[in-house]
């Protein structure tokens, strides 16, 4: 985790289930997580009742959820910065996947939601202790960068329907968000957009006194949330488990490319199967204490993000203040305008674009940044677990056309060089016709990738390319030192192309391949019929072994003399002679 933000103190180390980040605690520390939590705890207050009201379920089921679960995934998840709770995206999922099952008025239904959040939980640490989090480590950044900018739009959208109720609302939102401006210039981080928020309240306030009312956020229960552990029915749980399981994907798939994104917008690592971990405790807590399903929030991570947040002390605090706010200022916080909340998340949805990451992605890469346009308009068009799948499954797609794809280059020796100087060992391809080169009847092949069954097509034609030329060299010498990994498929096309080398009278070498190579040629019998004495440990070596072995007839009339060797072949004081000078060193 990178501390530089973090100001010196007081050292505590949390361990064992509560992860393994190091804290540094002092009053700047603890006032800016304090803050950020006042800040969190105002804001989530209308949106846990609304998320509540999209799942089906009573307003005080939303606040809960943003209490219990909230502290346990701050405690024991990975992220810093990623604060959990209610969800649009997950309260909408909860209710369309329970509603052929009971009508929202069943008394059954808040039985089942209670049941699917259990059985989320426990799929969830499930998949945190069997370490399978690590399948979403292929969540590029790309992705990730789509993906916020998606949800950045959003919540734009989302705060501007508030703001177009009426002129009231617009007038409203257009202070907060001009409050929340100015106010950053000069106050420190996180601040501004508490001020914003109270100065947005007193706007709306002093409107409605005057005739012209905005909406609130109403009356909100005092009552706190009680352990009451849900009765399992066994023979119910088969018939969620399908629901549950999709909730859990759709829920981790969310919070992790929300926990990555913040992660990397920081410098700092993130684990996933600890957030799995995290997220699978925080969901069976949240089942014995009146909690929906509960995610990696968008809204209140980034709010927490913006406000000076520096610990995960900043969403414990946030999740108290709830619980403070409800029992002792209820009645105060029904008149929190709906619209001043709005302006503030249309801040927060600024924050969250990052157009120098845009214009360097562009820059850089077009496959990438397709990518990322990708999810961007996945994530406008579709639910955001749809959109981070999709952009996975591009990230991948594009990987493996990559991979399939190795590079094989021609080498040779820079005859820029003094004629008598070691010269370096160079990638010819391309080089103007002459300058550089090659021996007639060794080709020197560098490898650079897996050669796996994907790939094998690709490396055969461009070795059929070479056998196929008009004066083939007949003998073929690897470098496949970059050669990473190799398959079965792979072990068996290099055997077809010993076998082809042999027909057409030369020879295949390999100059210093890497363990793993080695391991399944020496299991499948190829080395041995190879040859050993056909495997190099330096290029020295290996062009001292074969050159002596070459035509004698070709060397006397060859005049590329690129070797050290050719100094002896057949023809080297004529070729001398012609040039004016010695043969040159090989490296």
């Amino acid at each position: 985790m990178d501390l530089s933000r973090l100001a010196p103190g007081w050292r505590g180390r949390a361990a064992g289930l509560f992860g393994s980040w190091v804290w540094l605690l002092d009053r700047a520390t603890l006032r800016a997580d304090a803050q950020a939590g006042l800040v969190g705890a105002l804001i989530v207050l209308p949106q846990g009742i609304a998320f509540a009201a999209l799942a089906g379920l009573p307003p005080a089921w939303g606040l809960y959820t943003s209490i219990v679960p909230c502290i346990v995934a701050a405690l024991a998840g990975s992220s810093r910065l990623l604060v959990s709770g209610p969800t649009n995206a997950i309260s909408l999922a909860l209710a369309s996947m329970l509603a052929p099952l009971a009508a929202v008025d069943n008394p059954a239904y808040p039985l089942l939601a209670v049941a699917v959040t259990l059985l989320v939980g426990l799929l969830q640490a499930s998949l945190g202790l069997l370490r399978l989090g690590a399948i979403t480590n292929f969540i590029s950044p790309t992705v990730m960068l789509g993906f916020m900018t998606g949800a950045a739009v959003l919540i734009a959208e989302h705060a501007g329907r508030d703001l177009l109720e009426s002129t009231p609302e617009f007038g409203i939102g257009a202070l907060t968000v001009a409050v929340a401006l100015l106010a950053r210039k000069h106050l420190p981080a996180g601040q501004h957009l508490l001020v914003a928020l109270v100065v947005g309240s007193l706007g709306a306030f002093a409107l409605s006194y005057y005739g012209w009312p905005t909406a609130t956020v109403g009356k909100l229960p005092q009552a706190l949330p009680k352990l009451d552990a849900p009765s399992v029915d066994w023979a119910q749980m088969r018939k969620l488990g399908g629901i549950a399981f999709a909730l859990a994907i759709v829920s981790l798939g969310q919070t992790v490319a929300l926990g990555r994104a913040l992660a990397n917008r920081h410098g700092e690592p993130f684990d996933p199967n600890r957030e799995c971990l995290g997220q699978g405790l925080s969901n069976i807590a949240g089942a014995m204490f009146s909690c929906m399903v509960s995610s990696g929030s968008i809204n209140r991570s980034a709010m927490s993000e913006q406000s000076g947040a520096r610990t995960p002390l900043a969403a414990v605090f946030a999740s108290l203040m709830v619980i403070v706010l409800l029992v002792l200022a209820a009645p105060v916080l029904a008149h929190i305008s709906v619209a001043t909340i709005a302006g503030l998340l249309l801040v927060v949805a600024w924050g969250l674009i990052d157009p120098g990451q845009w214009r360097r992605v562009l820059h850089l890469d077009r496959t990438e940044a397709a990518i990322a346009l990708g999810t961007f308009i996945a994530t406008l068009t579709f639910s955001l677990e749809a959109a981070v799948l999709g952009g996975v499954t591009a990230s991948l797609v594009t990987y493996l056309y990559r991979s399939a794809r190795p590079s094989l280059r021609t080498m040779g020796f820079d005859q820029s060089f003094d004629a008598n100087a070691r010269r370096p060992f160079v990638i010819i391809d391309g080089a103007p016709a002459g300058t550089m080169p090659e021996c007639p009847q060794v080709k020197l092949l560098r490898m650079e990738g897996s050669v796996y069954f994907g790939a094998v097509a690709h490396v055969a034609e461009h070795l059929h390319m070479l056998r196929t030329q008009p004066q083939p060299a007949k003998r073929l010498l690897v470098m496949t030192m970059s050669m990473t990994t190799i398959d079965v498929a792979g072990a068996e096309m290099w055997e077809a192309e010993r076998l082809r080398r042999l027909a057409m009278g030369g020879e295949l070498y390999f100059h210093r391949p890497r363990p793993q190579v080695l391991e399944v040629w020496a299991r499948s019998g190829f080395i041995d019929r190879l040859g050993a004495d056909h495997i190099f440990a330096s290029k020295r070596v290996a062009i001292g072994t074969i050159v002596p072995q070459l035509d004698d007839a070709i060397c006397a009339r060859c005049t590329a003399r690129v070797f050290d060797e050719c100094r002896q072949r057949p023809g080297a004081a004529e070729a001398a002679q012609a040039q004016g000078a010695t043969p040159p060193a090989d490296p």
